[in-house]
């Protein structure tokens, strides 16, 4: 007897949809000799003296589970980090939950806070998790556009507009993946001006928060007035520290919260990595240096993409934080995928296109410029042959 394995699985998951990103970077690894700009990844290494922490304290042997919440140092390191950044106060014992990567930080906020038939406010375009995990804790994404013209950023009358009795949870993503849009304090004050005298909870995602070009630094959602009761921060080390593999996250927020997230993620994954606890450590004390480093290494590249796409005049708004731009490639006749992967095909260069993080994506391309310098003329030069042959 052969078992009907459509009909036994999980129908959300059987019917979701595989990531648009992994899509074209799975294609390009099919290929010879092509450039990649499709994965949101650092090519620095980890700093060596974060690396040298790990590696410590595993020679001695420091490889028994930690507490579900993390180690006592890194909690504590993570809320000093919170006070001194942006004035925010989370007690490390009760506030703070340490994550696989700010992945699961976003999942097991959702599984805590969601609830069949609530709906989650998804600006879009946006990195490619959100709707699927709201989805799988039996919630429905609703997706929220926003637009060039408005810098890909939210405003207050398109969440005013999209707040229904079923409303529960606000997604935010700034610095944005994929157009690099970020959300200054006076854009975030008028979202709580819309909140306020809701029960909307928010989930704030600032992975990218300290790569940002601005001349101030950007602030968290949650330290406007009267939001950090409502917010849950999901924040890591992937990005700013370039530690993608170490698999750092961790989330803050009140202590309400916190708890019985808390108990999902230690029914769920008991604790996160020792040995990458104990190099996050270092990272948060010892690594601001480094992290200015690449920040500045990324601004670089930022600005030779834009003074490229001026050049060949390729309209694209200036993206301010993480390490992506998103060029509208609508004026040479193809829909999104369709320029990705001819690209692809008959320049071997890969990127994203837009539509993969949402239907307001549609019409743009993401590249990443987490790539060399030599990396990017490289791929700019083709894109530039390429355009020559379209037009």
């Amino acid at each position: 007897m052969s078992l009907n394995y459509q009909d036994l699985l999980n129908p959300v998951a059987r019917d979701m949809k595989p990531s648009g990103i992994r899509k074209f970077f799975d294609l390009a690894g099919s290929m010879q000799d092509v450039v990649t700009l499709s994965i949101g990844e650092p090519d620095f290494k980890t700093p060596w003296h974060i690396r040298e922490a790990g590696i410590r304290n595993l020679n001695e042997g420091k490889t028994a589970y930690t507490p579900n919440s993390g180690l006592v140092p890194l909690r504590r390191a993570i809320s000093s980090y919170m006070s001194r950044r942006f004035g925010l106060e989370y007690d490390p014992d009760g506030e703070v939950i340490v994550t696989v990567g700010g992945s699961e930080g976003i999942d097991v906020t959702m599984r805590t806070l969601l609830c069949p038939g609530d709906e989650v406010l998804i600006p879009e375009p946006c990195f490619v998790c959100y709707a699927p995990l709201a989805a799988m804790a039996g919630a429905t994404p609703i997706p929220l556009p926003t637009f060039e013209k408005d810098a890909f950023r939210l405003t207050p009358e398109t969440l005013k507009a999209a707040i229904t009795p079923r409303t529960k949870l606000l997604v935010l993503s700034y610095p944005n993946n994929p157009t690099g849009a970020i959300m200054t304090k006076a854009d975030y004050e008028a979202i709580a001006a819309v909140l306020r005298g809701t029960d909307v909870l928010v989930v704030t995602d600032e992975i990218y928060i300290e790569l940002a070009y601005t001349k101030e630094p950007l602030v968290s959602f949650a330290s406007i007035d009267g939001m950090r009761e409502r917010t849950v921060v999901v924040n890591g080390f992937s990005k700013a520290y370039a530690m993608t593999g170490w698999r750092m996250g961790y989330l803050c927020g009140p202590r309400e919260l916190m708890l019985p997230a808390l108990k999902i993620h230690q029914f769920g994954i008991m604790s996160a990595p020792t040995t990458s606890q104990y190099a996050a450590v270092e990272a948060l004390e010892n690594g601001a240096e480094d992290v200015a480093m690449m920040r500045e290494k990324y601004n670089m590249r930022r600005k030779f993409l834009l003074r490229t796409f001026e050049r060949l005049n390729i309209p694209c708004f200036e993206p301010l934080g993480a390490f992506y731009v998103f060029p509208n490639l609508s004026r040479y006749g193809l829909n999104s995928e369709e320029f990705c992967r001819r690209f692809l095909e008959e320049e071997k260069v890969a990127m994203v296109p837009g539509s993969a993080f949402g239907e307001s994506g549609e019409g743009f391309a993401r590249i990443s410029y987490a790539y060399s310098m030599d990396h990017l003329k490289i791929a700019m030069d083709r894109l530039e042959r390429f355009i020559a042959r379209l037009e």
